[in-house]
C-alpha cells in the first residue's frame, strides 16, 4: 500500500486548492440574488396594472427553479437567471405554463432547440400538450447588458419585446406578413405550427 506525505509544500497547495474551491462554492450563492429582489427585477416585464398579483418563479441558493411567490392572476412571470449573461426576464398567460414547463424540462435533459420543437410539436398535435385556445401573450424585458439596480428598483439597458401565440395560426388566417415589413413592424413566426406567434419588437430608442 502507497502513503502520500504532505511536505509543508504539498500541505500549503492543498490547502490553497481547498481554499478556493469552498470560495467558488460561496461566490456562486452569493451571485443569486434574493428573493425580493428577483420578483421586483421579474415582474417589471409585466404591465404595471399586473405586476403585483403575478406568480413569479426564480432561483434559489443552489441554482434550481422554484415559485418565488404565488400569485392571484393569470400571469406568471420568470426571474433573470443568473448563470447566464446578460438580462432577461419574462411574463406569460398563464395557460402557456404547459409549453413553457415542457420546454424547461426538455433544455434540461440537453435537448437543443430543433428537438425541443419536434416534441412539443408532436405532443400538442397528440393532444398531450395543453396549448391555449386564444392568442396569449408573452411579454419579455431583456438587453446583453441589461441589470437590476435594487437602489432605484429599476431594470437598466434592457428593452421590451412582445409574442402572441397563436397555435396553429397562418399568415392567411391573420393576415400578418412572415417578416416585419418596417422596423417594430408584427409580423408571424412558426406558421402553422404550435408555437405560431406574432412577433412585436419596438424600436430601440437611440
Amino acid at each position: 500500500m502507497m502513503f502520500l506525505t504532505f511536505t509543508p509544500y504539498l500541505m500549503r497547495t492543498f490547502l490553497s486548492l481547498l481554499a478556493c474551491l469552498l470560495a467558488g462554492s460561496g461566490l456562486q450563492a452569493q451571485d443569486i440574488p434574493s428573493a425580493e429582489d428577483q420578483i421586483a427585477a421579474a415582474v417589471m416585464a409585466a404591465p404595471e396594472d399586473m405586476r403585483e398579483g403575478a406568480t413569479v418563479l426564480g432561483f434559489d441558493a443552489d441554482g434550481t427553479l422554484v415559485t418565488l411567490r404565488e400569485g392571484d392572476n393569470n400571469l406568471i412571470c420568470l426571474a433573470d437567471d443568473p448563470a447566464k449573461a446578460g438580462f432577461s426576464c419574462a411574463c406569460y398567460h398563464a395557460d402557456l405554463e404547459p409549453f413553457m414547463a415542457r420546454g424547461r424540462a426538455l433544455r434540461v435533459e440537453g435537448k437543443n432547440f430543433q428537438e425541443v420543437f419536434e416534441m412539443r410539436e408532436a405532443e400538442a398535435k397528440a393532444g398531450t400538450l395543453p396549448m391555449p385556445e386564444h392568442p396569449s401573450t408573452l411579454h419579455i424585458l431583456s438587453g446583453p447588458e441589461g441589470r437590476y439596480d435594487a437602489e432605484t428598483g429599476t431594470v437598466v439597458d434592457a428593452y421590451y419585446r412582445y409574442v402572441i401565440y397563436i397555435p396553429w395560426a397562418t399568415a392567411a388566417s391573420t393576415g400578418l406578413p412572415t417578416a416585419p415589413i418596417v422596423p417594430g413592424g408584427p409580423w408571424i413566426m412558426d406558421p402553422g405550427t404550435h408555437r405560431a406567434h406574432i412577433m412585436v419588437t419596438p424600436v430601440r430608442p437611440e
